[in-house]
């Protein structure tokens, strides 16, 4: 894929990707101060809290929820939405999981690829409903949820692999380290880099918050919204099926039940993220941040021993507080652009 320039901006549409992107940042800078406080009251009632293996601990549980936001952003951007992907991430890793424990003599990229094969498949699935049957992607990736959760069960057939089973080589992808960062960190920062770019830079990526922004008049402007569409869902398929490979690789023991009910969490972090749950704008970075804050929030939420209810309830009410907070945010972005148009 080639970089292509695109056209040149008008006055109006200038202002409106100018106070967009002004938005974004500082709703991620926001969601970063609010992590260092969150971090820092903690570690006062808690100082081990704060210290680097706590800090890795904290960007290990996030990673795999943070590379799924990746996905789901992209999705989330054309006023769409992936409800399948941790059906997916399940069935990638037990399938995963399953022929690596036959197959130990493979390397370890053979695995991984593996998981990104099943995620293609399952995400090919869902954007082809989605794209030619127009069917609203709310209810087609939930009834694919199922779907790809029977299909794991059906394969596992009750059993479990276990990590005893798993060649080493795959195991250390889960539990090594370079420079002191865990690999699936680094793996999520190369996910978060990479589709940050193709979305800036791209043609194709800036089209697909046109599609978000307003659909119709992407139709109009010539953009091919079905195929972008059918994309966003076979890469947020993809990635998933990535996470199920790397969730194989840093638990070993994998059943039929990986990653129930991730979904929510995901589709949570994006939003709290600063991702427009309406599509047409939002970041992969603020996603990952997003994805970061709660899963910091639940680590936190324990260690000061507080019951799993409330770590649910926190997780709800920051999903509120996110829309609610983004629809303000665009009725106000609403209003100056239209005084900056009409004065």
């Amino acid at each position: 894929m080639t970089v292509t320039a695109a056209p040149p901006e008008t006055p109006g549409k200038g202002n409106a990707r100018r106070l967009i992107d002004r938005a974004g940042r500082i709703r991620e800078l926001g969601i970063a101060g609010v992590l260092v406080v969150v971090i820092a009251g903690t570690a006062l009632a808690n100082p081990r809290f704060a210290e680097p293996q706590s800090i890795r601990d904290l960007l290990l549980n996030a990673s795999i929820i943070a590379l799924l936001a990746v996905g789901q952003t992209i999705v989330v951007i054309t006023r769409n939405v992936d409800l399948s992907v941790g059906s997916v991430l399940g069935l990638s890793a037990f399938v995963t999981a399953d022929l690596a424990a036959a197959h130990r003599g493979l390397p370890v990229v053979a695995y991984l690829a593996i998981g990104v094969l099943i995620g293609i498949a399952c995400g090919t699935g869902n954007g082809l409903v989605v794209s030619l049957g127009r069917v609203p992607s709310l209810v087609v990736t939930l009834g694919t949820l199922y779907v790809f959760r029977g299909l794991d069960f059906a394969f596992a057939h009750g059993t479990q692999v276990n990590a005893a089973e798993l060649p080493e080589g795959l195991l250390s992808l889960g539990s090594g380290r370079v420079l002191g960062v865990p690999h699936l960190v680094l793996i999520t920062l190369l996910a978060v880099v990479v589709a940050w770019f193709f979305l800036r830079s791209y043609r194709s990526g800036r089209e697909l918050y046109a599609i978000g922004s307003q659909p119709e008049a992407a139709v109009l402007a010539g953009i091919p919204v079905g195929r972008r569409v059918f994309a966003a869902f076979a890469v947020s398929g993809a990635i998933a099926g990535l996470a199920g490979a790397l969730w194989t690789a840093r638990y070993g023991t994998v059943d039929a039940a990986a990653g129930t009910g991730l979904e929510l969490q995901v589709v949570a972090a994006v939003v709290v993220g600063g991702v427009a749950i309406f599509g047409g704008s939002g970041s992969v970075l603020g996603a990952a941040l997003g994805a970061l804050l709660l899963s910091t929030i639940s680590g936190c939420l324990v260690v000061l021993g507080v019951p799993a209810f409330w770590q649910q309830a926190v997780t709800g009410a920051l999903l509120l507080a996110a829309i609610t907070v983004d629809r303000v945010v665009s009725l106000r972005l609403a209003r100056s652009l239209r005084r900056r148009n009409h004065g």
